[in-house]
C-alpha cells in the first residue's frame, strides 16, 4: 500500500509553549544509567532521556500547568514535534497528552495517527494509539471504518496491528463479525506483533462475549497460529 505524504506541522503557539517547556524538564530529569537500561529493554527501538514513567508523568502535569485546551491544530503539532525528537520520552507524552484529548480531534486527525504508528514503530506507542487514539476517532465516525478495513491488509505490519486493537476498548459495541475477518485475514501472518494482537484482540472480546470467541476459536483452530488460540482463550 502505497504510503500517502506525512502530514504537515501547523502553527501553534501552544505547541510552542508546550515543546520549550518539555525540553527543559524531561532532559534534566534524565539518568544515563537508567537510560541504557530502558534502552536495552525496548530493544533499542530509540534512545532515551532515562525518566521513569511516575517522575515522567508528574513533570508532565507541570509542563502543561496553567495551558488552555487545545484544539486540533495544537494536538497535531504537540503530537507530530514531540515524535521528532529522538528521546522515547517525548513520543510517551505525545501519546498521553492525545489520550486525554483524542475528543477535540476530527476524523481528519487520522493521517496524524497514521504518521505516530509509523514513526519509530513499537508497540509501546502503537497499542495505546491504536486502542485509545484511532479506536476513539473510529467510535466517533463509523466512516472510518472503511480506512481500518484498509488498515488491515497494509505490508506495515504495525499499521495492521491497530487495526487488529482498534476495538479493544469498544466492549459490548465491538463489531464482532470485522474483528474475526480481520483476525482470519491475518491469520497466516508470520510475525509475532501480529498473531499475538490477534489473540489480544479476540481475549478482550472474550470478556464480553465469551462464548462467540470460544466458537470462533474452534472453528477456526486449524488457521490460527497456536499464539493466537493461546492468547485467545488465556482467560476463558
Amino acid at each position: 500500500m502505497n504510503a500517502s505524504a506525512p502530514p504537515a506541522v501547523p502553527e501553534s503557539t501552544l505547541a510552542d509553549t508546550v515543546l520549550a517547556r518539555l525540553t527543559d524538564v524531561y532532559p534534566a530529569a534524565g539518568d544515563p544509567f537508567r537510560a541504557q537500561e530502558m534502552i536495552a529493554y525496548m530493544k533499542g527501538v530509540a534512545p532515551f532521556l532515562g525518566v521513569r514513567t511516575p517522575e515522567r508523568r508528574s513533570l508532565s502535569r507541570t509542563v502543561l500547568e496553567g495551558l488552555p485546551v487545545p484544539d486540533e491544530a495544537d494536538c497535531t503539532a504537540v503530537a507530530l514535534r514531540c515524535f521528532a525528537l529522538p528521546e522515547r520520552e517525548y513520543h510517551y507524552f505525545a501519546v498521553d497528552y492525545l489520550r486525554r484529548h483524542v475528543k477535540r480531534c476530527s476524523s481528519d486527525f487520522l493521517p496524524v495517527a497514521h504518521t505516530l504508528v509509523t514513526t519509530v514503530s513499537w508497540w509501546d506507542t502503537v497499542d495505546l494509539l491504536a486502542a485509545h487514539v484511532v479506536g476513539a476517532l473510529v467510535a466517533a465516525d463509523p466512516a472510518l471504518v472503511a480506512r481500518m478495513d484498509e488498515w488491515i491488509a497494509d505490508d506495515d505490519l504495525w499499521v495492521a496491528r491497530t487495526a487488529l486493537l482498534h476495538q479493544l476498548r469498544y466492549k459490548s459495541a465491538t463489531d464482532a463479525d470485522r474483528l474475526f475477518s480481520y483476525c482470519l485475514l491475518r491469520s497466516g501472518h508470520p510475525d509475532f506483533f501480529i498473531r499475538k494482537a490477534i489473540g489480544w484482540s479476540l481475549r478482550e472480546y472474550g470478556r464480553t462475549a465469551p462464548d462467540e470467541v470460544r466458537a470462533f476459536v474452534a472453528e477456526n483452530t486449524s488457521r490460527l497460529s497456536p499464539l493466537s488460540v493461546r492468547e485467545a482463550l488465556k482467560n476463558l
